[in-house]
């Protein structure tokens, strides 16, 4: 059965207009993703080791695995409507799962040996391999992010509200202790399956036409911030209406949380209201795992209050910059931190604080041939 919490009642809120930003046009001052003022949010020092030292972090089946559900979910609204069917969907799992791994060669290690990340403690259901799969659902961890993280960096972690119950740091998946690699693939990919269960359960995909689908928006707001992140799904009704669409992979968040859980989703309803000068109608988190769905409808009041936070989050982050002061916020979450040896709080020093590099002379005409490679989708 599908639970719907609604946080709110419908708002009627008059669209407005805003400032729009070009897209593909170099920025060079701040610019802000949810997932990096969420970094800094929880832990000023967490921003410092993702965006600045860019220190590397090993992603976690549950990450990846919401990055292969994202795909799925993609290449089926790619499909005609009437071949959306569940059987469908888990027909293009395996197809899917040999596109990330030949886009990012990498992933071939992820299962080669017993896996030790963090990860829900019901991510395998009964904890039994049987047959070389395993039946149960998934949780993803990580801090609130833009979907493909679009400032080229996994976010990781454990996600307030995103996530549900968890094993400690560093045990092994429940019931793949002595499973083998092909045991552990076929665990990930049923978890995967289970997912898109959850979100049949939700959502009949015949019936509905996105207007866009992992959509890169970004907009300047107060002359210099650039805020930007990439959206899952916009539907866009006959009369204009705009719904956001957020797939999350982890179990629905707690009361206390449903605040953090949709501070993404605003991300994106700031953007559009100043890009498009319309007020969202419904931001809407789809959570696979539980089957629920989270309705948010924000007004033009709300988001200006949000547009200075950002501002302000932004302020603070070109302090600590120029300052080159980023210091640890102790938390519940430092248990799933891939960052500990360097941290002050677990005994550890941050390296040397990274000099900046000079800006390279671009070449006339010349075009940006960068390839950025599919990073663990964050849900």
């Amino acid at each position: 059965m599908t639970a719907e919490t609604v946080l709110s009642p419908s708002a009627d809120p008059q669209p407005q207009p805003g400032s729009a930003a070009g897209r593909g046009e170099r920025h060079t001052g701040p610019s802000l993703s949810p997932s990096r003022a969420a970094d800094f949010k929880t832990c000023p020092l967490l921003f410092r080791f993702r965006t600045i030292d860019r220190l590397p972090e090993k992603p976690t089946p549950d990450q990846v695995r919401g990055t292969l559900v994202h795909a799925v979910l993609e290449s089926l609204f790619d499909m005609p409507a009437a071949e959306r069917t569940p059987a469908a969907a888990a027909a293009l799992v395996a197809p899917s799962w040999a596109r990330l791994r030949e886009q990012e060669p990498a992933l071939e290690a992820l299962f080669a040996e017993a896996v030790n990340a963090p990860t829900s403690a019901g991510a395998v259901s009964g904890g039994a391999v049987s047959g070389g799969a395993v039946s149960g659902g998934a949780v993803s961890g990580g801090a609130a992010s833009d979907g493909a993280a679009s400032d080229g960096a996994a976010s990781g972690g454990a996600a307030d509200g995103d996530a549900g119950p968890m094993a400690a740091p560093g045990e092994t998946l429940p019931g793949l202790e002595a499973a083998g690699e092909a045991e552990r693939i076929a665990a990930f990919l049923a978890g995967a399956g289970d997912l898109l269960a959850g979100y049949f359960a939700v959502e009949d995909p015949q019936r509905l036409e996105p207007a866009e689908r992992e959509s890169l928006v970004s907009t300047l707001v107060d002359d210099e911030l650039l805020i930007r992140g990439y959206i899952d799904r916009l539907d866009i009704s006959p009369t204009g209406d705009l719904r956001v669409v957020d797939y999350k992979t982890g179990g629905a968040p707690r009361e206390a949380f449903e605040g953090r859980a949709l501070f993404q989703l605003k991300f994106y309803a700031l953007v559009l209201w100043r890009t498009r000068g319309v007020v969202p109608r419904v931001l809407r988190l789809l959570y696979l795992k539980d089957a629920e769905i989270c309705d948010y409808s924000p007004d033009a009041a709300e988001l200006e209050r949000f547009e200075r936070t950002l501002v302000a989050l932004s302020q603070a982050i070109e302090r600590a910059k120029q300052d080159k002061d980023f210091r640890p916020k102790p938390s519940k979450l430092c248990g799933w931190c891939s960052h500990q040896a360097f941290c002050p709080e677990f005994g550890g020093t941050p390296p040397p604080y990274p000099e900046p590099e000079p800006e390279p002379v671009a070449a006339p005409e010349a075009e940006d041939d960068t390839i950025t490679l599919p990073v663990p989708r964050q849900s």
